[in-house]
């Protein structure tokens, strides 16, 4: 069975459950250690990879796309080093912030399952594109 065939087989009518079948499609094609979806206050809305990972990821997501300059030096540093590892995509949806952030390899194969992964996650919820 190819990874397509295993995608298409993969469908769930719970959000939630969607949401972590499109997240774990688009990880897998990166070879991402964890892909997760967030609200803009870190909570863990969907994930994929490792937990300890994705609730990392998401309590943090949110400070690594918008980065006030405030944060203490110890937050500061543990930001700069997750900056190394961590790629994000912040979108609107229904008024409200979300994001999308990978922990793994940055680079194009990287990019390209975030924009994959923030697309699937639109149609799932129903927003528009």
């Amino acid at each position: 069975m190819s990874e397509l065939d295993d995608r298409r087989n993969k469908r769930s009518d719970d959000p939630i459950t969607a949401l972590h079948y499109q997240l774990a499609h688009a990880r897998r094609a990166a070879e991402l250690d964890a892909m997760v979806f967030v609200d803009g206050t870190g909570a863990l809305v969907a994930g994929a990879g490792a937990w300890p990972v994705c609730e990392e990821l998401a309590a943090y997501a949110p400070l690594l796309a918008h980065r006030h300059g405030g944060e203490s030096s110890f937050l500061s540093s543990h930001l700069d080093r997750l900056r190394e590892t961590v790629s994000l995509r912040a979108m609107m949806f229904d008024g409200f912030e979300v994001v999308i952030a990978a922990r793994g390899p940055s680079g194009a194969a990287t990019e390209a399952s975030l924009v994959r992964a923030a697309a699937g996650c639109r149609r799932i919820l129903g927003a528009e594109a």
